[in-house]
Protein backbone atom coordinates (compact mmCIF):
# COMPACT_ATOMS: atom_id res chain seq x y z
CA UNK A 1 0.00 0.00 0.00
CA UNK A 2 1.30 3.43 -0.92
CA UNK A 3 0.66 6.59 1.04
CA UNK A 4 0.81 10.28 0.24
CA UNK A 5 0.57 13.41 2.38
CA UNK A 6 -2.13 16.05 1.87
CA UNK A 7 -0.59 19.51 1.33
CA UNK A 8 -1.92 22.79 2.73
CA UNK A 9 -3.63 23.28 -0.64
CA UNK A 10 -5.42 19.91 -0.41
CA UNK A 11 -3.18 18.31 -3.00
CA UNK A 12 -1.73 14.81 -2.93
CA UNK A 13 0.94 13.20 -5.07
CA UNK A 14 -0.02 9.94 -6.74
CA UNK A 15 2.97 7.62 -6.35
CA UNK A 16 4.90 6.99 -9.57
CA UNK A 17 4.29 3.24 -9.45
CA UNK A 18 0.54 3.87 -9.39
CA UNK A 19 0.73 6.51 -12.16
CA UNK A 20 2.73 4.10 -14.30
CA UNK A 21 0.40 1.17 -13.62
CA UNK A 22 -2.63 3.18 -14.75
CA UNK A 23 -0.96 5.22 -17.46
CA UNK A 24 -1.64 8.52 -15.70
CA UNK A 25 0.20 11.50 -17.12
CA UNK A 26 0.32 15.21 -16.38
CA UNK A 27 -2.99 16.80 -17.30
CA UNK A 28 -5.03 13.60 -16.94
CA UNK A 29 -8.20 13.70 -14.87
CA UNK A 30 -9.05 11.51 -11.90
CA UNK A 31 -12.38 10.90 -10.22
CA UNK A 32 -12.87 10.88 -6.45
CA UNK A 33 -15.76 8.73 -5.31
CA UNK A 34 -17.14 8.07 -1.83
CA UNK A 35 -17.38 4.37 -1.05
CA UNK A 36 -18.18 2.60 2.25
CA UNK A 37 -14.46 1.87 2.79
CA UNK A 38 -13.39 5.50 2.24
CA UNK A 39 -12.36 7.25 -0.97
CA UNK A 40 -11.96 5.59 -4.35
CA UNK A 41 -9.66 7.37 -6.78
CA UNK A 42 -9.90 6.25 -10.38
CA UNK A 43 -8.60 7.56 -13.68
CA UNK A 44 -10.92 9.33 -16.08
CA UNK A 45 -9.62 9.09 -19.59
CA UNK A 46 -10.75 11.86 -21.88
CA UNK A 47 -10.49 11.00 -25.56
CA UNK A 48 -10.66 13.59 -28.25
CA UNK A 49 -12.40 12.31 -31.35
CA UNK A 50 -11.59 13.47 -34.84
CA UNK A 51 -14.88 13.70 -36.77
CA UNK A 52 -13.10 12.24 -39.81
CA UNK A 53 -12.33 9.09 -37.79
CA UNK A 54 -15.91 8.38 -36.73
CA UNK A 55 -18.21 5.81 -38.27
CA UNK A 56 -21.54 6.62 -39.84
CA UNK A 57 -24.59 4.97 -38.23
CA UNK A 58 -24.69 2.51 -41.12
CA UNK A 59 -21.03 1.59 -40.67
CA UNK A 60 -21.60 1.19 -36.93
CA UNK A 61 -24.32 -1.36 -37.69
CA UNK A 62 -21.93 -3.33 -39.90
CA UNK A 63 -19.27 -3.34 -37.17
CA UNK A 64 -21.84 -4.40 -34.57
CA UNK A 65 -23.00 -7.29 -36.77
CA UNK A 66 -19.38 -8.37 -37.12
CA UNK A 67 -18.91 -8.30 -33.35
CA UNK A 68 -22.04 -10.38 -32.85
CA UNK A 69 -20.80 -12.98 -35.32
CA UNK A 70 -17.44 -13.16 -33.57
CA UNK A 71 -19.17 -13.65 -30.21
CA UNK A 72 -21.11 -16.53 -31.76
CA UNK A 73 -17.82 -18.11 -32.79
CA UNK A 74 -18.28 -17.19 -36.43
CA UNK A 75 -16.11 -14.84 -38.38
CA UNK A 76 -16.34 -12.27 -41.11
CA UNK A 77 -13.93 -12.11 -44.02
CA UNK A 78 -12.35 -8.67 -44.23
CA UNK A 79 -13.03 -8.43 -47.97
CA UNK A 80 -16.74 -9.13 -47.40
CA UNK A 81 -16.89 -6.50 -44.69
CA UNK A 82 -15.05 -4.00 -46.87
CA UNK A 83 -17.48 -4.61 -49.76
CA UNK A 84 -20.41 -4.01 -47.43
CA UNK A 85 -18.86 -0.78 -46.15
CA UNK A 86 -18.29 0.46 -49.70
CA UNK A 87 -21.89 -0.14 -50.77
Amino acid sequence: MRQSKVTSHGQVTIPKSIRDAFGLEEGDYVIFERVPEGILLRPKKVRLVDPDDTLSPEDQEVVQRGRELIQLGEYVEWNDLRKELEE
